[in-house]
C-alpha cells in the first residue's frame, strides 16, 4: 500500500510544480496572444451588432426588450493580473496532478524511472502522446477561430491519445518488429483518418498571430512535460530509493 501513497505524493509534488511553471509561462508566452485575439473577435461582434434589424426591434415585446441587456452581459471571468494568474495556476495544478497521476503509474507499471534523467525522457513521451499528436490534426485554437464539432473533436483526441499511447509502448518495451510496425500503424492511423474540421476555416485571426500561438503552446507544453518528468524522477529517487515498482508489488 505503501507504494500507492509513494506514487500519489510523487504526482502531487511534480504536479504542483510544473503547474505553477506552465501558468508562469503562459502568462509571457500564451496569454499576450490571446489577449491580441480577443481584440480581433470583439471587433467582428460589434461590426455584426452594429446594425440591428428595425422591424425586429419595433415588434420585439417590452419585456424582451427589457431582457436584451442582461442576456448581452459578458459571463464572469477574473479580472487581469494576479486574479487570472492565480485561476490560471490552480487549473494548471490540478491538471499538472492528473497528468502526473498518468505519468507515474505507467512508468512504475514498466519498471518506474530510476532518477531525473530517465524522467525527461518519460516527459518527452507525455509530451508526444498528449501535445505533439494531437495538436498535428487539431492544433491550437485561439478566440473567433472556427472549430469542428466538440464531441468529434473529443473522440478522435481521444483515440489519437490512446493509439500514440499504445504505438509508443509497443515500440519502446516489445522487442519485435511485427510490434513495432503495428505500434506505428496504430501512431499514423488517427492521422490518416484525419481531424474533423470545421464547414469553413474564415476567421477574423492573422495567420502569423495563430502561428505564434501554436509555437507558443508547444514550447510551454514541451517544458511542462519536461519538469513534470524529472520532478517525478526525481522525488523517486528520493523518497523511493530501490523500493519496488508498482508491477512488482502487484505480482
Amino acid at each position: 500500500m505503501s507504494v500507492f501513497r509513494n506514487v500519489v505524493f510523487i504526482a502531487a509534488i511534480s504536479g504542483l510544480l510544473a503547474g505553477v511553471i506552465l501558468a508562469a509561462l503562459q502568462t509571457y508566452a500564451t496569454d499576450p496572444l490571446i489577449f491580441k485575439a480577443e481584440t480581433y473577435e470583439n471587433a467582428g461582434g460589434h461590426d455584426h451588432m452594429a446594425a440591428p434589424a428595425p422591424a425586429a426591434e419595433a415588434t420585439a415585446p417590452a419585456d424582451m426588450q427589457a431582457a436584451a441587456p442582461a442576456e448581452q452581459e459578458e459571463a464572469w471571468a477574473p479580472t487581469d493580473g494576479f486574479e487570472r494568474f492565480a485561476y490560471s495556476a490552480l487549473a494548471n495544478i490540478v491538471s499538472g496532478v492528473a497528468f502526473a497521476l498518468i505519468l507515474v503509474a505507467v512508468s512504475e507499471l514498466a519498471g518506474g524511472i530510476a532518477n531525473w534523467r530517465q524522467g525527461v525522457f518519460w516527459g518527452f513521451a507525455g509530451f508526444a502522446v498528449f501535445t505533439l499528436a494531437p495538436g498535428l490534426g487539431l492544433p491550437p485554437e485561439l478566440p473567433a477561430m472556427p472549430a469542428a464539432d466538440l464531441a468529434a473533436r473529443q473522440v478522435w483526441w481521444t483515440f489519437t491519445v490512446l493509439g500514440t499511447a499504445a504505438g509508443l509502448a509497443l515500440i519502446a518495451f516489445r522487442k519485435s518488429l511485427p510490434l513495432a510496425v503495428l505500434g506505428l500503424v496504430l501512431i499514423v492511423a488517427p492521422h490518416v483518418v484525419g481531424a474533423p474540421q470545421p464547414a469553413s476555416h474564415e476567421t477574423p485571426i492573422p495567420p502569423d498571430l495563430h502561428r505564434n500561438f501554436i509555437v507558443a503552446v508547444t514550447l510551454t507544453n514541451l517544458v511542462f512535460w519536461v519538469v513534470l518528468g524529472a520532478v517525478a524522477g526525481f522525488v523517486r529517487g528520493r523518497f523511493m530509493g530501490e523500493q519496488g515498482a508498482l508491477r512488482s508489488s502487484l505480482a
